[in-house]
């Protein structure tokens, strides 16, 4: 299958495919985006969802090569996870064929992003190797906020979600290939041309992906923007949410610092077009499409 690419200045982004999400996820994830609500917005279809008011949803990573560094966004669901989420368990895709194809065999990559550290953006931090779990990526730097890690460092966890650190999180710390990096308000350069975002709100340390070239920006905007419903009512949140106040604030404020301009949004969740640019529509938003090559 084709890599679907978008070019941002000189940088080629490629959408690296994991699996469609199953049709209840909408309405788990995002339970007051109502068929209602959704049908009423008739831009949603047929890309973003059904005739029937239910949500697309995709999990997928996005991989590019910024100043020399081959950086990867992300790392999806993962295969033979032992997941709560029956559409997340002991799944069997085909992500890292698709990732080499598109030119990143797992140790040619430099750098992974972790936007936030939840079970469908870690899940290929590791591969299971003779009944243990070892980092996917070995000779890359793994990144994430550290308002982000101390936060889970300190959270009472679930069982599901101990199991998620114990297979995903902890190989990869113990392989001493995790880095943390303090996130200011006015973002943190990673490298010429590419900046983590704070975007806090589904979880304290989230942070959102900026690339800049040749004059050209786009937005990885991990989990602060699930589905483009929530461009035409930002109040919508996510069932998991750590603070739904403050979820709600970071996405009123990003979408209007993206409204009318180029920068090109790429919707961590969002189904294929997947990317768009943001504009004002009302006292909301609409996404307009963008395609890839």
């Amino acid at each position: 299958m084709p890599i679907p690419t978008w070019t941002v200045g000189g940088v080629p982004v490629h959408l690296i495919d994991e699996v469609n999400l199953p049709p209840e996820t909408g309405p788990w994830l995002l339970p007051d985006a109502t068929p209602e609500v959704v049908t009423a917005q008739d831009w949603l279809h047929p890309h973003f969802a059904g005739q029937d008011g239910i949500l697309h949803l995709d999990s997928h990573s996005f991989a590019f090569v910024v100043n020399g560094l081959r950086v990867l966004v992300d790392t999806g669901i993962g295969n033979g996870k032992e997941r709560a989420n029956p559409a997340w368990h002991n799944l069997r895709t085909d992500f890292l064929e698709r990732l080499t194809a598109a030119g990143f065999p797992p140790d040619s990559v430099d750098l992974v992003i972790l936007t936030h550290l939840h079970a469908d953006h870690v899940g290929w931090n590791t591969q299971q190797v003779n009944g243990e779990w070892v980092p996917t990526f070995p000779n890359a730097r793994y990144l994430t906020s550290r308002a982000e890690r101390e936060f889970w460092a300190t959270y009472d966890m679930e069982e599901a979600r101990e199991q998620m650190f114990r297979d995903s999180v902890i190989p990869v710390e113990q392989a001493g290939l995790l880095s943390t990096v303090d996130v200011p308000l006015k973002g943190a350069e990673i490298a010429p041309g590419l900046r983590l975002i704070p975007t806090p709100g589904h979880t304290p340390g989230h942070v959102a992906v900026e690339l800049t070239s040749q004059g050209e920006t786009a937005l990885i905007s991990g989990d602060c923007v699930h589905h483009p419903v929530q461009l035409a009512h930002p109040a919508i949140g996510a069932c998991v949410d750590i603070d739904p106040r403050q979820s709600e604030a970071t996405r009123r404020k990003l979408l209007g610092s993206l409204a009318g301009t180029d920068t090109l949004l790429l919707g961590t969740h969002f189904a294929p077009p997947t990317a768009g640019r943001v504009a004002a529509h009302g006292d909301a938003y609409r996404l307009k499409p963008v395609p890839a090559s």
